[in-house]
């Protein structure tokens, strides 16, 4: 299992070994050892999430006050999926940043985001599986979001799907009528990265 820091701060990508034969593949997605090692505390696990999404289904940016907010560990079990993680710090020297990594059933990478972080996905293939390890709760009160079209974030969302076909991103009414990065902020709606950091290291 290999770690890669991303592009934005606190945000990892994990590449597991796998160990396939006639039968079929064997991996372990999660290892608490490994990930404290690399992050520099354990992950606390409150909650875990599935969902399974058409080809085109595009979910985010979404993120949750700091403090706790709420960290992430995901993976796709079946399908595929774009999965994005957006710098909403207001501070951050990476705000409005964004990368991604590619979730699938062949590489079955896995990615981590920690407290403070936005994060979306879209969906490259009918009855994609996502998987989540979550620090927290989900907590609606607690739980925003910033559209995932915005052009000041300028994620570059794909346009054909696994097999081809082309995608048309389908959001949900909640994330379509989301705020921009920038009316978030004006809200002081955001987390604030030094928040974000002062949690972090009170889990170490």
């Amino acid at each position: 299992m290999t770690y890669r820091e991303l592009n934005v701060p606190g945000a990892w990508e994990i590449t597991p070994r796998q160990h396939g034969d006639a039968r079929g593949v064997f991996l372990e997605w999660f290892k608490g050892a490994a990930f404290a090692a690399e992050v520099g505390h354990d992950l606390s696990l409150a909650q875990a999430n599935c969902s399974v999404s058409a080809a085109g289904v595009l979910r985010g940016v979404h993120y949750a006050d700091v403090p706790p907010s709420q960290a992430k560990y995901v993976t796709c079990a079946a399908g595929a999926v774009l999965d994005v993680v957006v710098d909403i710090r207001v501070g951050s020297p990476t705000f409005g940043q964004w990368d991604s990594v590619l979730l699938d059933d062949v590489d079955r990478r896995a990615i981590y985001l920690s407290e403070g972080l936005g994060h979306a996905f879209m969906s490259l293939a009918d009855g994609s599986t996502v998987l989540y390890l979550c620090s927290t709760p989900y907590t609606p009160g607690r739980e925003h979001g910033v559209h995932p079209l915005d052009p000041e974030i300028g994620i570059t969302w794909p346009t054909t799907a696994r097999d081809g076909a082309p995608l048309v991103p389908q959001l949900s009414e909640k994330d379509a009528a989301a705020p921009t990065l920038a009316d978030a902020a004006a809200a002081g709606a955001l987390p604030t990265f030094e928040a974000a950091l002062a949690y972090r290291r009170s889990l170490g």
